[in-house]
């Protein structure tokens, strides 16, 4: 049969009507298609271009191996132009076969049928992607993408201030975590944050709802249902709460997109963020201590429910359009690209890889080790329907600041934020 789908999708909100082919045996865009093509159009982000072009070489080779002629084009987007882009070329019949896709881009595009199913069978280690990689590839039983690699959230702190209030170590317990902050709070007064922690990051206050069992929302018998006024949200927002009101002495109603900025003007003791922030921080451009280089430290978020904390995976995956007539040749450029060859050299330029397989032998070497490790433990966004038309960073904002300005209750702002969320969240 044949089906089209129009939907508005992505930042442009362009409509776009995709024709599909299939049959009722619910295998209807496989990626079987296009085995034989003579011709691949990958489209990936300047990451790629910048810091691992010979693993971009490597995968080319591999499929001109097996196809001999085949011509491959490469196109290169900045995050902010990509999507913009690729909205207007899916109304067309020139989309690319393989296009890099951030983590939680994904949700949109598969809801409107822009992208082909695929057999994770075909894909290396498929088995053992990480959690949080796999949930952002996967709506409604089915698969539309392999996960390229991943980046995740540490603490960070400054381990020569934490020696002069008497700490020696990185905390391993979340009870060893809030003693030191104790001591450096105490130690440096009430203006200083010893742990700076914009209230308005969402994936920060997340990693305590889920590690205090609640979640954004859950789906109970084919609906879902916000559950952030949940008893167990209402705990990890409590102790979120808790760190912002202790030890949070900055502007309450910031997010964290210049946090690596605020920390390195060496106005507080400690962040939880990004792994590349405290190295960002620390950069001479930014260190207006000029004592950080050699003075910060990374270690896995200990948690409140005695686990270490779980974070939220950012990272990009790969996937093909379901335009595209190249399919089949374009798993096999994405296997060859991110599979277990390309993983090696993705890790080697400090990414983490899209498996556990790969991940655990991270864990053992020192300079991979803290990340690794909290790699291990994710959390992800609702893959809801109506997910991406939620302003959902808006409305968890809203409810952060509402809490830690003490303008709302952490259960009444709870409430106000889960109707929002309810109002759109099955919605196709």
């Amino acid at each position: 049969m044949k089906r089209k789908l129009a939907a508005a999708i992505g930042i442009a909100g362009i409509m776009v009507s995709i024709a599909a082919c299939g049959s009722d045996d619910g295998n209807e865009g496989s990626g079987d298609t296009g085995a034989d093509a003579k011709e691949l159009t990958v489209w990936l982000t300047v990451d790629a271009q910048n810091n691992w072009p010979e693993l971009v070489k490597a995968a080319d080779a591999a499929v001109q191996k097996k196809h001999p002629g085949i011509k491959i084009n490469h196109e290169y987007y900045g995050w902010p132009d990509k999507n913009t882009k690729l909205d207007a070329v899916l109304a067309t019949d020139k989309a690319p076969d393989v296009v890099e896709m951030g983590n939680t881009e994904m949700l949109a595009y598969m809801v409107n049928g822009a992208f082909a199913p695929v057999d994770p069978a075909k894909f290396d280690n498929s088995s053992a992607w990480l959690d949080g990689l796999k949930a952002s590839v996967t709506y409604q039983g089915k698969t539309y993408g392999v996960p390229y690699y991943a980046g995740g959230r540490v603490g960070n702190w400054r381990k020569n201030l934490f020696a002069s209030a008497g700490v020696k170590s990185v905390p391993k317990t979340y009870e060893e975590l809030t003693a030191a902050l104790d001591k450096v709070q105490k130690k440096e007064g009430d203006k200083f944050s010893a742990w700076y922690q914009p209230t308005r990051d969402w994936y920060a206050a997340m990693s305590f709802v889920y590690d205090a069992g609640g979640s954004i929302a859950k789906e109970e018998g084919g609906q879902w249902k916000a559950g952030l006024s949940s008893p167990e949200s209402v705990k990890g927002l409590t102790a979120f709460k808790n760190v912002v009101d202790t030890y949070m002495h900055g502007d309450k109603t910031k997010d964290e997109s210049d946090r690596y900025i605020v920390y390195g003007q060496g106005k507080s003791g400690m962040i939880f963020g990004a792994a590349w922030e405290g190295a960002t921080a620390a950069d001479p451009k930014n260190d207006k201590t000029g004592k950080l280089r050699d003075n910060l430290e990374n270690f896995v978020m200990p948690g409140p429910s005695g686990k270490n904390l779980p974070v939220f995976l950012g990272g990009s995956d790969l996937a093909v359009p379901v335009k595209s007539d190249a399919q089949a040749v374009a798993a096999e450029w994405i296997n060859a690209f991110a599979g277990s060859s390309g993983q090696k050299g993705l890790i080697s330029k400090g990414n983490l890889p899209n498996n556990k397989t790969d991940l655990a032998p991270l864990k053992n070497d020192p300079a991979t080790a803290v990340p690794a490790t909290a790699a291990e433990s994710s959390w992800f966004v609702p893959m809801a329907p109506g997910w991406g038309k939620v302003e959902k960073a808006q409305i968890l904002q809203t409810m952060l600041q509402d809490i830690g300005t003490g303008k709302k209750s952490v259960e009444a702002a709870a409430k106000a934020a889960d109707a929002a969320i309810d109002e759109v969240i099955n919605a196709k």
